[in-house]
């Protein structure tokens, strides 16, 4: 692993109604742009917001600044609108971080200098997390889930404060599947990863934009977009299934010898039992076919993954460096 030179930094916001935390978020973003060593820019990504973070964004893209804004047609989630933002990136490295300062922007000077060891991916572990005993729960859950399927270990994928370096980001760009989750997409082609410790503060103003709802379909975006292994796993449990009815078969069979044919009203709880078990492992295995038939037909379609309807403060193609 060899020493790595930023020459430009990147940082990507994604937001969504995040009007009472965004007058914030500037300014510590600015203060910390202007102390770094190089040249950054920092896109803010509006993700179809219903108040006024839009127009509070276009502003501040129109001042002489940092702050670049691209404004989404409509609201598509908080992955789409971070590749919304990779598309416009112009640094050779990338940090994202979320826009309701849980994620302290005073940490993107340590995330560039473990960038420069040579990890090509820098993911963080936020330390005493200041959010709900549930969120910490279905995060403690969706971490396991990620390390089975990728084979990387790293403690906590959910932290959106991560640094990517631009061919990581690019190679991303270029996978066209609909259901996105970037940290385990970037680990998967990313041969240095590392972690470090960062602070993490309490929500500015508003609510957690993912709802019990969202987590659940988070849950299956995991699941499903990146490995076939709930297939193998559903091939095992109807292995299991299937001993299991055959073994109870057997069991009704000797109680059928010894008690006789009044065990079990004539036989018609213990058929009700079987045919209960065998009809809830197939509807399963239905139910989780079906995710994958989906996943594939809203891939086949190839429709965009966002649409990109303004972009304000971001030079032209002719001035880009």
């Amino acid at each position: 692993m060899q020493p790595y030179a930023i020459k430009f930094l990147s940082v990507v916001i994604p937001v969504y109604n995040e009007q009472d935390n965004l007058p914030t978020l500037l300014e510590r973003c600015k203060k910390v742009i202007e102390q770094l060593p190089v040249p950054a820019e920092v896109i803010l990504v509006d993700d179809g917001s219903r108040d006024n973070s839009a127009r509070m964004i276009r502003a501040a893209a129109r001042e002489d600044g940092p702050f670049v804004a691209v404004i989404l047609n409509r609201n598509y989630g908080q992955h789409a609108a971070v590749m919304a933002g990779f598309s416009r990136v112009r640094g050779d490295l990338v940090i994202t971080l979320d826009a309701d300062l849980q994620n302290p922007p005073e940490e993107i000077p340590n995330l560039m200098r473990e960038a420069e060891k040579g990890f090509e991916v820098v993911g963080t572990i936020r330390m005493m997390r200041k959010d709900s005993f549930f969120r910490r729960f279905a995060s403690r859950i969706i971490n396991n889930i990620v390390r089975k399927v990728t084979g990387v270990h790293m403690t906590d994928y959910g932290c959106m404060l991560r640094a990517y370096r631009r061919h990581v980001v690019d190679t991303m760009l270029a996978c066209n599947e609909r259901s996105t989750f970037i940290p385990m997409l970037a680990n998967s082609f990313a041969r240095y990863t590392t972690e470090i410790s960062v602070k993490h503060e309490e929500r500015g103003a508003g609510d957690s934009k993912y709802s019990l709802l969202k987590l659940i379909n988070l849950q299956f975006d995991l699941l499903t977009s990146m490995s076939t292994a709930p297939l193998r796993l559903l091939t095992f449990l109807g292995v299991i299934i299937a001993t299991a009815g055959t073994l109870f078969a057997v069991a009704l069979l000797v109680m059928r010898v010894i008690y006789g044919a009044a065990w079990g009203v004539e036989g018609v709880f213990p058929l009700f039992a079987i045919l209960f078990i065998f009809v809830g492992a197939q509807f399963m295995g239905i139910g989780l076919v079906g995710e994958y038939i989906g996943r594939i037909y809203y891939d086949v379609r190839a429709r965009p993954r966002f649409i990109i309807e303004e972009v304000v403060g971001q030079p032209t193609a002719e001035t880009l460096p």
